[in-house]
């Protein structure tokens, strides 16, 4: 861990990246970040050590930059990067939809690029990061996205074209669960149960329900029929799921999520 990393747009996720990084073992002297606004660095440097410095400045130094703003700033930003970015640098973008051809375009001729699309339990050291290669990657550069990224959740390498499908499933996942637990927590409450206790309920089900499925190797089709007894509670609730078309409705919304990260892709923020 001898490179010199900067973390450029430490908003959430950026943080997470940053702290799992500094759990795992790299040295505070090899770590940068940068911040839009000045009271955003000096928190950073307060709470973790690490040195805020200027985008330009990380270009010039970092041998990673790891590029986490928002991807409507992303143009903006490899602007300000460009003059000061040589060819030998590492590039990782952290942006949904955004293409590595987007960033081979406005750097110079031969920049590695490596695409990630992690998500929020990156807070956790739960992520799912999935890496895929620019046209200029190495071997050596997609393990040391994968060094970064292994510190805060797993990580799994995939072909670009299938970035838009992981980011429906995995990027935008978390957010589908949240919804599920809301909305059981709902029904709890029309249950008769206080809103606490149906919320301890629901998310300790999910955490050992994950488990299973994580640990097990059994198919979850064969796991919920374990769950599901002849003519009891929980075939009851499976016949109405699948008459409100529940499986349906998350076939064709993960087909949404698909699509609007192509939108991103094509350059079409609105």
């Amino acid at each position: 861990m001898t490179q010199k990393v900067a973390v450029l747009g430490t908003g959430k996720i950026g943080e997470a990246l940053l702290s799992g990084m500094i759990r795992g073992g790299w040295a505070l002297a090899d770590l940068l970040v940068t911040a839009r606004r000045a009271e955003r660095a000096e928190e950073l440097r307060t709470r973790y050590g690490v040195t805020p410095v200027t985008n330009a400045e990380a270009a010039k130094t970092a041998d990673t930059l790891i590029l986490t703003v928002k991807p409507q700033d992303m143009g903006t930003l490899l602007d300000e990067l460009a003059p000061h970015v040589p060819a030998d640098r590492l590039v990782i973008s952290g942006a949904a939809g955004i293409p590595t051809s987007f960033f081979e375009s406005r750097l110079a001729t031969g920049t590695p690029v490596v695409r990630v699309m992690t998500n929020t339990p990156a807070l956790v050291d739960e992520a799912m990061s999935v890496i895929s290669a620019g046209t200029h990657a190495s071997e050596a550069d997609l393990a040391h996205a994968e060094e970064i990224f292994g510190a805060v959740g797993k990580t799994l390498r995939v072909p670009e074209s299938q970035q838009d499908a992981c980011t429906a499933l995995s990027g935008s996942g978390p957010a589908y669960f949240f919804y599920l637990v809301e909305a059981m927590t709902d029904a709890g409450i029309l249950l008769g149960l206080p809103r606490d206790k149906a919320h301890d309920l629901i998310v300790q089900s999910a955490i050992g329900a994950a488990t299973m499925l994580r640990d097990s190797g059994e198919h979850p089709v064969k796991l919920r029929e374990n769950v599901t007894s002849p003519a009891g509670t929980t075939i009851n609730a499976i016949r109405e799921l699948e008459s409100h078309g529940v499986r349906a409705a998350l076939i064709a919304a993960l087909e949404a999520a698909r699509d609007r990260s192509r939108q991103l892709a094509s350059g079409n923020n609105s």
